[in-house]
């Protein structure tokens, strides 16, 4: 994605956004916009945190309400830069014994394994070959996509966001045995890192 992270926390009906952007300015200016593209606040800074009441949360296929983050580099009232993406506010919990909850509430998981490729082309498929997957994904009822192995294109983790599907994304070393050196486990941890 973008050069932006962010993540939430939900508090009653408030939520905490929390936001940074990977840029060495001082002039980096952070919005965030409701789903309508209205500004809800803004702030100057490379890292930032917004206190968004009443929050609309996105609630999987029922409501995927998203916010979008804008990062923008300003100087002397020009945009030099810019970036985005969506955020989706929400909360999630999992018990061993009474399944996922989704916003404090039990979400049954059912869902598919996908692979990003296509016979005769690999990984290198096209954007409509993805809303095709998806279509299907859909057509069976599914609300939980895995994204098998490896990191996928944006552009699908983006039709999940605004479709309402819960992604569960494979570690890239998930699928083999390794000789754990310290170093190797120090890798594993940034990577458990980004990818939470």
């Amino acid at each position: 994605g973008p050069g932006i992270k962010y993540y939430s926390t939900v508090n009653g009906n408030d939520a905490t956004v929390f936001v940074e952007t990977f840029s060495n300015s001082d002039n980096v200016f952070i919005e965030l916009y409701d789903q309508e593209n209205n500004l809800v606040l803004q702030q100057k800074g490379t890292k930032v945190s917004f206190l968004v009441k009443d929050a609309h949360l996105w609630n999987g296929l029922i409501d995927p309400y998203l916010y979008k983050i804008v990062a923008k580099i300003i100087c002397d009232d020009e945009v030099l830069d810019e970036i985005s993406c969506n955020c989706g506010i929400r909360t999630f919990k999992v018990d061993p014994k009474k399944g996922f909850f989704l916003n404090g509430k039990s979400y049954p998981l059912h869902g598919v394994s996908r692979h990003q490729d296509r016979k005769a082309l690999g990984n290198a498929i096209s954007y409509e070959m993805m809303d095709e997957d998806m279509n299907l994904i859909k057509e069976i009822g599914a609300n939980t996509i895995r994204l098998a192995h490896y990191q996928h294109n944006q552009y699908f983790y983006d039709l999940c966001d605004e479709l309402g599907l819960l992604v569960w994304q494979d570690f890239m070393f998930a699928c083999a045995v390794y000789d754990l050196t310290d170093s190797f486990y120090d890798n594993i941890r940034l990577e458990a890192r980004d990818n939470i």
